[in-house]
């Protein structure tokens, strides 16, 4: 799979996923309505799961542009690549957000709140302060992206036969499927200690695509998509990936 293509696959599930369980939970006469905050941060943690699953052995499953845009600054990734992959989560994004309000069109249907139809799509503040909320997302992507880059395989150390003697020796240990699993739990970690206050975008593709399709969808009875905070959830990102590159180097 081409890396392009990758990026793309791995953005579209991260949002037919991440905001899939949003749908479920708060969209009328779905199984999951009323499932609370925990069952969405759950979501949002296994979406990365899968997402990381599926595309980490073609792109290294960056399905965020703060990830690619850090990676980049802390000079772990080609900036000539940077283009590519943040035009393909961006179209990924939008292509997941489609599918969810495919998947649960019905439900969009008997839905009266606006506001939860929105939720579907992108973030928006519990309280609404341009400071703060922007803060958050800095800190919060700050978090993601710093502990992205100090993860690492976990190490075996050993010792090995060689014509001087026994000699100390150490190799990574493959995990497999299981090595998605570290970036599923920090997003879920974030989602759950740190998502209060503005829903915790901390990627600008998952935001600005999928608000973009709630823009151009034909959402029944839906409300304004709120570009006026959407410089929020793209800006603050950014920021805090640069942060934590420049972090990561200084330490």
């Amino acid at each position: 799979m081409h890396p392009y293509v990758a990026e793309f696959v791995g953005t579209a599930l991260l949002i037919l996923l991440g905001n899939g369980v949003v749908a479920n939970v708060v969209l009328t006469d779905t199984k999951g309505h009323g499932a609370g905050w925990i069952a969405i941060t759950a979501g949002w943690g296994l979406a990365v799961f899968v997402a990381v699953l599926c595309t980490a052995e073609f792109s290294g499953a960056h399905i965020n542009p703060a990830v690619t845009l850090g990676t980049a600054v802390a000079g772990t990734f080609a900036w000539s690549l940077v283009p590519g992959y943040i035009a393909a989560q961006l179209l990924g994004a939008f292509a997941g957000a489609t599918l969810v309000f495919m998947f649960y069109h019905q439900h969009f249907a008997r839905t009266d709140d606006a506001d939860s139809k929105f939720a579907c799509f992108a973030t928006a503040p519990a309280i609404r302060a341009a400071g703060p909320n922007f803060a958050a997302e800095v800190i919060g992507t700050f978090v993601l992206v710093f502990a992205v880059l100090y993860s690492h395989g976990a190490v075996w150390h050993y010792r090995e036969a060689t014509a001087a003697g026994m000699t100390a020796a150490s190799g990574t240990i493959g995990l497999g499927s299981l090595g998605a699993l570290p970036v599923g739990l920090i997003v879920f970690s974030i989602g759950v200690s740190l998502g209060g206050t503005t829903g915790y975008a901390i990627n600008p593709a998952r935001d600005f695509a999928p608000r973009l399709a709630h823009a151009l969808l034909p959402v029944p009875c839906k409300r304004n998509s709120d570009w006026s905070y959407a410089w929020i959830p793209i800006a603050g990102p950014l920021l805090g990936a640069v942060l934590a590159a420049g972090a990561s180097l200084a330490l």
